[in-house]
């Protein structure tokens, strides 16, 4: 079988620790992009190398800047290694223990403080690795006896439901009965950084955010790191540690919550000598223990955040619904014209605004675009369309309602809020249009005979100044010609290579279907930029009015 290499080591601030090589090559050094990644000022960002070398192991010097020792001696070229040999980097040490599974000595010891610290991961790896198999289970269960059928009943235990709270009050409820503490806490890993205590008891009347040590939060919750501490009165570590010192805690066992990637939070268990002094088993099995809780937290988050996700997809349901019926049911049809309409939303809800109001002979048209994305923008529309029809109702025309809606708008809003809009009102008996731009994108006239026109802005986006006149325009429109006024999620899509649909291409889209039934002309746009974007998904909202009279 292929060798494999496990290393014992001791580190520059005196930890010791075991690290079993589970890929063909590892780098050791001071970088975080080191394999085995120590934090000794004396070596390099990328120090040395262990390699599988056919069935064995070789170490290697890379260009260090102090150089590496092999028993003592300066590492010329790549060398061979066995159990035993020790190969010293900086101030680090580094020990083959096993190779092929053979042991060079004992698996873990201790520094001169009586302070294990190992890697969380060595230390459950056998329960993890093995327990989804009934007969490997079996197999083990001599060898783990106790450890192993506590650990399956707090499991079971844990099966029903219960929430963070209660969890974690179980959890102290078995660490009493099992290890003994005087006092215990477990510490979770807030988004900012920071930790705070989520759960803690005492048998003696002291204060469980005592064991909220720096040593200790950085040997476990930063390095993934369990830490047995025979005597803090002996390591200098926690000598220094004032709030373990007051109140008399003298032995210290923490493991890490740890995912796969991450450690979310820290369980550490406090006891004066005189009443508990931990050992290596107790180590073992809080490391068990915390590798338990924090899955069981991990799937309880997930679960909260599917519920999340459940309500506010019912709530953006909802809100859709609501800004629908803002939107007409139907579109007027006065003889001789024909109108059709379409809005489709990037994120359940839309920050596009269309409407199309009858104002005795005339037709009220209006396209907007509200800054923005979401339930923000989808309120703003709201607002949008409250404003814009007491104006259209009043029988403004549209410069008139552009500057009465962007003074209020102004007044409502932040200055970040506002609105590109094209208002415009038809005349149908006569085809003439008079429409104002309020900083939105050229409304397009495309005339029976293929020429197209531009409508551009005659002034600001709605709310963007409070105080401004808007220009309006006067175009007519003869039979078969055509207007199509859109926001800008359609021209400004983009593909994978980041190319806009453009202006350009929807003009040539609507001029080469000019003649077709107007819903055929909108789902065309829709086809074409759908293969535009070639399955990228859309940034922005997008909506197609188009208006024809007929030839």
């Amino acid at each position: 079988m292929s060798a494999r290499l496990s290393l014992w080591v001791r580190a520059a601030d005196g930890s010791v620790f075991e690290r079993l090589v589970r890929s063909d090559a590892v780098v050791v050094g001071r970088s975080a992009f080191a394999d085995l990644s120590l934090q000794d000022r004396a070596l390099s960002r990328l120090h040395a190398r262990f390699f599988r070398d056919g069935d064995g192991w070789k170490v290697e010097d890379l260009g260090s800047r102090n150089g590496t020792l092999l028993n003592g001696r300066s590492l010329e070229s790549a060398a061979s290694v066995g159990h035993g040999d020790e190969v010293t980097v900086g101030a680090t040490v580094l020990r083959i223990l096993h190779v092929d599974g053979r042991s060079a000595g004992p698996a873990i010891s201790t520094d001169s403080g009586g302070t294990i610290v190992r890697p969380a991961a060595d230390l459950v790896a056998p329960i993890a690795s093995e327990s989804r198999d009934p007969v490997a289970l079996a197999a083990i269960a001599d060898r783990l006896g106790e450890r192993l059928r506590v650990l399956l009943g707090i499991q079971r235990t844990l099966a029903r439901s219960i929430d963070q709270h209660e969890l974690l009050e179980l959890i102290l409820d078995r660490a009493f009965e099992l290890l003994r503490p005087e006092q215990a806490a477990i510490f979770l890993c807030e988004p900012d950084g920071t930790t705070r205590l989520a759960a803690g008891r005492s048998t003696a009347g002291g204060d469980p955010a005592s064991l909220h040590s720096r040593s200790l939060m950085h040997e476990v919750i930063e390095r993934g790191n369990a830490a047995l501490v025979m005597d803090t009165e002996t390591d200098a570590r926690f000598h220094e540690a004032v709030s373990l010192m007051n109140v008399g805690l003298r032995s210290l066992v923490a493991a890490p919550l740890s995912l796969e990637d991450e450690v979310i939070g820290m369980i550490a268990l406090g006891s004066r000598l005189a009443v508990r002094q931990f050992s290596e088993e107790d180590l073992e099995l809080l490391a068990s223990l915390a590798a338990v809780v924090a899955t069981r937290i991990h799937n309880l988050r997930l679960a909260e955040e599917a519920a999340e996700r459940r309500r506010m997809e019912r709530e953006l349901e909802l809100a859709r619904q609501i800004q629908e019926a803002l939107l007409p049911a139907r579109l007027p049809c006065p003889p001789g014209w024909k109108l059709v309409a379409r809005n489709t939303p990037s994120r359940g809800v839309s920050g596009d605004f269309y409407a199309v109001v009858e104002r005795g002979s005339e037709l009220a048209l209006m396209v907007a675009d509200v800054s923005g994305k979401g339930v923000g923008a989808a309120l703003l529309t709201a607002s949008l369309e409250a404003l814009t029809a007491s104006a259209l109702d009043r029988g403004e025309s549209p410069d008139e309602v552009c500057a009465s809606v962007s003074r209020l708008l102004a007044a409502r809003t932040p200055r970040s809020k506002f609105a590109t809009a094209f208002l415009a009102v038809l005349d149908p008996a006569s085809g003439e249009l008079t429409a104002s731009n309020a900083g939105h994108n050229p409304a397009l006239v495309v005339r029976a005979d293929g020429s197209v026109e531009e409508i551009e802005a005659t002034g600001v986006p709605l709310g963007l100044v409070p105080e401004l006149t808007y220009e309006a325009r006067t175009t007519r429109l003869g039979p078969g010609d055509m207007l199509a006024v859109y926001t800008d999620g359609i021209t400004e899509a983009r593909n994978a290579t980041h190319e806009e649909y453009g202006f350009e291409r929807l003009a040539d889209v609507l001029r080469s279907s000019r003649a077709r039934e107007l819903g055929e002309v909108v789902d065309l746009v829709r086809r074409d930029l759908e293969t535009f974007v070639d399955g990228e998904p859309f940034d922005d909202d997008r909506t197609l009015l188009l208006v024809r009279r007929d030839p």
